[in-house]
């Protein structure tokens, strides 16, 4: 282990609006040691994701905030290197929250083993992880999709846009997908069968929603908030479901956001609007994987990944999350 050297990412200030380069810090470290019942992973693949800009602030959440000048932890896969746990060995494959760095320690409690024969490993942390998960629940737990509904889903084109397009087409319904350009509408259009699209950045919203939903909306699973939202909402049918996933549009902002009152919306159509987590679900996740193994066994489910190359860039590839620049899941290869 002495040759071994271990690079770590730290979150050293909070942002105050959109993250910048300079809140991030790489340091070197000591590669850490197992003791009984853990497990030495060498860092293969990194997941960034939305939610971590949540974490960056000092603010009460579902998850404690990220502590200052300690490593960002996240969605990882990495390779057993050296366990004293009986239920791995060197050379497994695992997923887990691990640290942004480049050798971790792990509980063996804490992982999970990965089959790379099964599908590629990265679909750990994308459509067979915690964003095809999400998908899942969220919509068809909370959405309860029906034959022939119309689903609007903000944020299509993302790792978790992508997946609820895609199985709203596997439940027969209409989809409308509103993405951030061109080339991701077509992508969802030509690949995903997504029966409409929108740009938000170039389109009328309120418009072109009006005109690709003529019999309104049943089905909203929301990832973006903010205008788009707004723009969904005078549109809900009668016993229409919204799933509040994410709202990537309101995270850099330093002060609240204010919106339409959409309260009116939700009484005189009798609609249902809830938020989860996916961990909310977490002793159904193997029933979930299960299902969206079978669809991507089947050819039913596609998915798309942006893999940014290099450890030390993956402060910029979360940094681009919040320009639009990934189509799928957001990757980084150690």
């Amino acid at each position: 282990m002495a040759a071994m050297k271990n690079k770590q990412i730290l979150l050293i200030s909070r942002p105050a609006g959109s993250p910048i380069m300079a809140n991030f810090r790489i340091v070197d470290a000591d590669v850490p040691q197992p003791g009984d019942g853990e497990i030495l992973i060498r860092t293969l693949y990194l997941s960034v994701d939305p939610y971590m800009r949540g974490r960056m602030s000092d603010r009460k959440s579902y998850v404690p905030p990220f502590a200052l000048n300690e490593v960002i932890t996240g969605g990882a896969i990495g390779e057993v290197l050296e366990s004293r746990s009986k239920a791995f060995e060197p050379g497994d494959i695992v997923t887990g929250m691990l640290g942004w760095q480049l050798y971790s320690v792990a509980k063996e409690t804490e992982l999970r083993k990965i089959d790379p024969t099964s599908a590629p490993v990265t679909t750990a942390l994308g459509v067979l992880g915690m964003p095809g998960l999400t998908a899942y629940f969220g919509l068809l737990d909370i959405g309860q999709p029906k034959d022939g509904e119309t689903i609007v889903v903000s944020g299509a084109a993302g790792a978790v846009g992508t997946i609820v397009c895609q199985i709203g087409k596997i439940k027969g319904c209409r989809v409308v997908g509103v993405a951030g350009n061109d080339e991701k509408n077509q992508y969802l259009e030509h690949q995903l069968w997504v029966d409409e699209t929108i740009n938000y950045k170039t389109a009328d919203v309120k418009q072109a929603l009006r005109e690709a939903c003529p019999e309104g909306v049943d089905v909203y699973f929301d990832n973006v908030g903010g205008a788009v939202s707004d723009a969904v909402m005078p549109l809900i049918n009668k016993g229409a479901r919204i799933i509040l996933c994410g709202q990537i549009a309101l995270y850099n902002l330093e002060k609240p956001d204010v919106g339409p009152r959409i309260q009116p919306y939700l009484l005189v159509n009798r609609a249902l609007m809830k938020g989860f987590i996916i961990t909310d679900y977490a002793a159904r996740f193997a029933e979930g994987v299960g299902q969206l193994g079978q669809w991507l066994a089947q050819g039913k489910l596609k998915y798309a990944e942006n893999i940014i190359e290099g450890f030390e860039n993956a402060p910029q590839a979360f940094l681009g999350l919040f320009a639009g620049e990934n189509l799928g899941k957001q990757l980084v290869k150690v």
